[in-house]
């Protein structure tokens, strides 16, 4: 990767990287989002997104630990069981862009609601204990859920202590910081497992930035900012993150066709077959012998042709 793409990469992840740490998360969505415009290859983005997720998040932590925000009893029933269904979702892949857009457009809505009641500053409802078998089949849930999607869970656990009134702002964010670390660990765990992918050589010179951003935000976030702030930054963080779950997906295509010099040209035989099916067999084959057939190899230039058309 080149210089200049590195550093632009690592100056937005600092910037990133406080504006999640201020509210207690680790910023994975926004690292992912990132990554995807700076080119990334996909197998690299998850580890890096969860390694830099780790480091930010148990900044978050210690500073909002620190400053007497922790609520034990409300983080373990959570955490419990989401790490190791943050751990089997890790393990498996994702079907599909459906289930983006949809946590996409829940998110979107949660902002929303965090944004209004920032207005005023005071708590949505007033606060009470979460019931613990519905706090642990919650944790559960949203450890299947880091694991699928390559985040922590933060964007999914937040709104909701808050929505129910489970918690305070500060206190949300100093559940949240913990709650991320370790589905974050669990998920990088499975990675490492699986042995599908490993951190570039670039992905150290990301780690200053990030340390940086995330020690600026988690302080800023933990001490000085006040709770009509806090919330209205989480509800920015929470639509960003929606959006780019929602656009992301959207926007694949063009970006496929962007990074490639040829368009994908259904065959013959192919048809019958969904026109999206089709180039996703034929994009497939060319990820697994590219060379071959931009020289024709066994297939031949007759068949190469009619499988791209150089744009």
């Amino acid at each position: 990767m080149e210089h200049l793409v590195v550093a632009l990469l690592a100056f937005g992840m600092l910037v990133a990287a406080f504006g999640y740490a201020s509210v207690g998360h680790g910023g994975a969505s926004a690292y992912l989002a990132a990554m995807a415009l700076a080119g990334v290859a996909p197998q690299e983005m998850r580890p890096i997104a969860l390694a830099l997720n780790v480091l930010v998040s148990s900044l978050a932590t210690w500073k909002f630990h620190r400053a007497g925000h922790f609520r034990w009893r409300l983080f373990w029933p959570f955490a419990a069981v989401s790490i190791p269904f943050a751990y089997l979702g890790g393990a498996i892949t994702l079907p599909g862009q459906a289930y983006k857009v949809l946590v996409g457009v829940v998110l979107l809505y949660a902002a929303w609601q965090l944004w209004r009641s920032g207005r005023a500053g005071e708590e949505m409802r007033e606060l009470r204990e979460p019931p613990l078998l519905w706090a642990m089949l919650i944790g559960a849930a949203m450890g299947l859920l880091a694991g699928l999607t390559g985040v922590g869970g933060g964007i999914f656990l937040s709104p909701l202590l808050l929505m129910l009134g489970w918690a305070g702002t500060k206190q949300t964010s100093a559940v949240a910081a913990p709650f991320i670390l370790v589905n974050s660990l669990a998920g990088l765990a499975a990675v490492a497992m699986a042995r599908s992918a490993a951190l570039p050589a670039y992905a150290w010179l990301l780690v200053p930035g990030v340390l940086i951003g995330g020690w600026l935000g988690a302080e800023y976030g933990s001490r000085r900012f006040a709770n009509p702030l806090v919330r209205r930054m989480l509800a920015l963080v929470l639509g960003l993150a929606g959006a780019k779950m929602v656009a992301v997906p959207i926007s694949m295509p063009a970006a496929f066709h962007s990074s490639s010099s040829a368009k994908c040209v259904p065959l013959r035989s192919l048809r019958e077959m969904n026109d999206a099916r089709a180039c996703q067999i034929l994009r497939k084959a060319a990820s697994a012998s590219p060379p071959a057939m931009r020289a024709g190899s066994d297939l031949g230039p007759r068949i190469t042709k009619s499988l791209y058309m150089t744009s």
